[in-house]
């Protein structure tokens, strides 16, 4: 992704569903996102079922998760599925991870303790990249070990896709210190999520720093915001619903609080926050509509109205 170029993306929200998906692959937006939890405590789905849903209902746009919890899956079954699902889409898919916790008991459920998610989030993504380069693999580590393990993604009966070659990009979501290192150590970009702009530029300066420190190369890293928003031509409606939206979804948040994290009101409004993200580093946005009604109209408001109005700093684009 150029450093001089803004590109949007949109959350599924609720859940995939074809028409909504036919109409925003019609929209100047670049992705479709939707993660999910296994044993989640609303009925709603997990992130690979929604992801191979996206991939057989787009045609268009890149599709990804927002976000896989790496932790609660072993890694070569997955590694397996998202390499067919590549394949199946002609290389359209991106692998968003986190590590999770907030749903302790999914991690319980699994076998997996939950002091153990960092590392084993670290040692997966590790296991993915090294089967996904289409060779035998021996791998001893903490966690995982196997030997001598081809994995070989789907081939299409006229063989027209395939995985890309090292598999799909692992983009890094969080927001604490293990989530940054993560991502300037093994990830192919970085994914944060309720997050304001100042905080953003921190994360892109440490990233950078921690790149730095071990000598990576951060050429084609992706700078990325899962940003919860709504925008509308009624501003009030706007902030209406992002505060009962967040205040359900993350617990009571105080106005100025969801202001800083959850950009709401006009496509101008909006504008204005979202040039603040830029300015610190965006270049991504998945536009995640902070609404139970018309997520779509968030969706068409951002992609038409706002994305227009964003101007990468002339001194980066240079």
């Amino acid at each position: 992704m150029s450093a001089d170029h803004i590109v949007f993306g949109a959350a599924a929200m609720p859940e995939p569903d074809r028409d909504w998906l036919a109409a925003a692959e019609r929209l100047p937006i670049d992705s479709i996102w939707q993660g999910g939890h296994i044993v989640p405590p609303s009925p709603t789905g997990e992130a690979i079922t929604r992801l191979s849903l996206m991939v057989a209902w787009t045609e268009r746009v890149r599709v990804g998760t927002a976000t896989l919890l790496l932790p609660l899956y072993h890694p070569v079954i997955v590694a397996k599925q998202l390499a067919d699902l590549d394949a199946r889409s002609g290389g359209r898919v991106s692998v968003g991870l986190g590590v999770g916790g907030e749903f302790r008991h999914e991690f319980e459920a699994v076998g997996v303790p939950l002091s153990e998610r960092g590392p084993r989030t670290d040692e997966a993504m590790d296991v993915l990249r090294a089967l996904w380069r289409d060779e035998p693999v021996d791998h001893e580590g903490t966690h995982f070990r196997f030997r001598d393990l081809h994995l070989r993604p789907v081939r299409t009966s006229d063989d027209a896709a395939s995985m890309r070659p090292g598999g799909p990009p692992l983009i890094v979501s969080g927001r604490k210190g293990p989530a940054v290192r993560r991502a300037a150590r093994r990830g192919d970009g970085w994914m944060p999520y309720l997050m304001s702009p100042h905080a953003y530029a921190r994360s892109v300066t440490a990233i950078r720093a921690e790149a730095d420190a071990i000598g990576r190369d951060l050429t084609g890293f992706e700078w990325t915001m899962y940003l919860y928003c709504s925008v509308r031509r009624d501003g009030d409606r706007a902030r209406e619903e992002v505060a009962d939206f967040l205040g359900g979804a993350y617990g009571d948040k105080p106005g100025a609080m969801l202001n800083r994290i959850a950009p709401a009101g006009t496509p101008d409004e909006v504008a204005v926050r979202l040039q603040e993200y830029v300015d610190a580093g965006v270049r991504h946005f998945i536009i995640a509509p902070a609404t139970r009604t018309d997520t779509l109209e968030v969706v068409r408001l951002a992609a038409e109205e706002v994305l227009p109005r964003l101007e990468v700093p002339a001194e980066i684009a240079r």
